[in-house]
């Protein structure tokens, strides 16, 4: 995320597909009145930014995920060589927002999910894209919404993203939360990340809350 300004304007602003995508055909049933979900879409900045906006979501955490809790710190996850993904752990209510509807957000505005290994100007096996499912229901939506939207070529390039199992979800240094929020002026987060609220706030007006 340690960036120039001009390599910040030559990498720009991720394209994610165009548009809303389709709406999940698979999705689950609303239980329980919180549940949480976790998302890899390279800077963790941006993705948290993105569903702190949407509606049912009570809580975003900007973390790591991937790796063990011993390298769960920015600098050494910076190497790319822990396993970890800057990831967010997303806590909402079922009843206002589905995981299929998060999942929607997720592919459509608050990432490139056809790129491997990397989002826009960051480069790592730690910026790659990831779905780390809590549970064989998650998962199985997931596989059916990514296998929707390849079957629907609703990309120019396949899908890469990940999905494997949380086995441990840890946050990030207190400086990285909200990071969005605290530094809209971020030359980083004014190339990379305030045009996917953008999009959100346009392809989801039912879903975006302005903060």
């Amino acid at each position: 995320m340690k960036k120039t300004i001009l390599a910040l304007i030559a990498g720009a602003v991720v394209a994610c597909g165009g548009g809303k995508l389709p709406s999940p055909t698979t999705d689950m049933k609303a239980a329980g009145s919180t549940a949480t979900a976790v998302f890899a879409g390279g800077c963790f900045w941006g993705v948290e930014g993105v569903f702190e906006r949407v509606k049912g979501v009570t809580n975003a955490v900007s973390g790591f995920a991937g790796g063990s809790k011993a390298t769960a710190h920015y600098d050494t996850v910076s190497g790319g060589r822990t396993g970890h993904a800057e990831s967010v752990q997303v806590t909402y209510d079922p009843s206002q927002v589905s995981y299929g509807q998060l999942l929607q957000v997720f592919f459509s505005v608050a990432h490139d999910p056809t790129e491997l290994n990397r989002q826009g100007p960051d480069e790592g096996t730690q910026y790659r894209s990831a779905i780390f499912y809590v549970d064989d229901e998650q998962k199985r939506v997931a596989e059916a919404y990514i296998k929707q939207l390849n079957d629907a070529k609703v990309f120019h390039h396949s899908i890469v993203t990940q999905l494997t199992h949380l086995d441990g979800f840890y946050p990030a240094e207190a400086y990285h939360q909200h990071f969005l929020d605290r530094n809209p002026n971020y030359p980083y987060i004014v190339y990379n990340d305030l045009p996917k609220v953008r999009d959100l706030e346009k392809q989801f007006p039912e879903l975006y809350i302005k903060k």
